[in-house]
């Protein structure tokens, strides 16, 4: 093993807390590797220079990954430490992704102006999201409020809100959690209200499908449920071919020794919505996405087309 790991990771204040995770998981390990440094360098990617457009529009999920995975590639780190959901389903070439730290609460959460609840928001109030999903999802739940694109970091998004820019803006719960802001949350939403991205909350490690002995010090940081809970979420990505354009949303838990999968996809246009459900036991969590991914992908073919 290297005496020196260095770890790749986009340099905003919320992916450096998940680097730093993934470094204290490595550090506990370094007596057994014979490993003397571990060290984050910071990556600055393309998804984070263009913050006021659309990422469906300007090349997708990829762009948060692409910089990242390439110094991985060109060996200038060993490891990359990305959120899982802005990573592509369709692992890159010669990169291989198969470990998980223990996920986060994937839940979303509303941050009003006003501290209002969702229900509670004034008709036609400004709803700051980047996610199509969560746009159609809220819009099952209320027709009468404006959704409105909004990118950019935890901090930016916060204070556009503060500019009266939004009334309110939706995030994930985990993001908020980690970077310890829970109290800025007005409503959290129940997994049943709004079924987040495939995996929402957790966060992964990335590194050369050849480069075996990191291989190996991966597979004692990685989170074991969490593992069997993500992959399922992502299979179902792979089948639809899933990019950040699609709107789709999928979470798997674990629950008396079985995986329940819950997936809901919608049409482009967010007029059709296609929901279904599965629960196997763990010896089956390898198959239950695939499963479950073509089941929705065949009952919605006819109506669902991409762009």
């Amino acid at each position: 093993m290297k005496k020196k790991i260095i770890i790749g990771s986009r340099g905003s204040k919320l992916a450096l807390v998940y680097a730093k995770l993934a470094k204290n998981k490595i550090d506990k390990l370094k007596s057994r590797f014979g490993i003397k440094h571990v060290v984050i360098k910071k990556i600055k990617t393309k998804g984070d220079k263009l913050q006021n457009i659309r990422l469906s529009d300007i090349g997708g999920k990829g762009l948060f990954t692409k910089k990242i995975e390439k110094e991985l590639l060109n060996k200038k780190i060993d490891i990359a430490v990305h959120a899982l959901k802005d990573l592509p389903s369709k692992e890159s070439k010669n990169l291989y992704t198969d470990c998980y730290l223990k996920r986060n609460d994937p839940r979303e959460v509303l941050i009003s102006r006003k501290r209002q609840k969702f229900h509670n928001l004034p008709k036609n109030s400004v709803i700051g999201t980047s996610s199509f999903r969560r746009e159609f999802q809220l819009k099952r739940l209320r027709k009468d409020l404006n959704y409105k694109l909004i990118r950019g970091n935890v901090d930016t998004r916060l204070k556009k809100l503060k500019n009266n820019l939004y009334d309110a803006i939706i995030l994930s719960y985990a993001g908020l959690k980690s970077l310890k802001m829970e109290n800025n949350i007005s409503q959290i939403f129940s997994l049943s209200q709004i079924i987040p991205s495939a995996g929402q909350g957790a966060i992964a490690l990335q590194c050369r499908k050849n480069d075996h002995q990191i291989n190996k010090l991966l597979n004692f940081v990685n989170h074991p449920s969490t593992h069997k809970c993500v992959n399922a979420e992502r299979d179902v990505l792979k089948v639809l071919d899933g990019d950040c354009e699609t709107p789709v949303g999928a979470n798997a838990k674990i629950i008396r020794n079985k995986l329940n999968l819950v997936v809901e996809l919608f049409s482009i246009d967010g007029k059709k919505r296609f929901y279904m459900k599965s629960s196997k036991k763990l010896s089956l969590a390898n198959i239950i996405g695939k499963e479950l991914g073509e089941k929705i992908k065949k009952r919605s073919k006819k109506l669902y087309k991409k762009k």
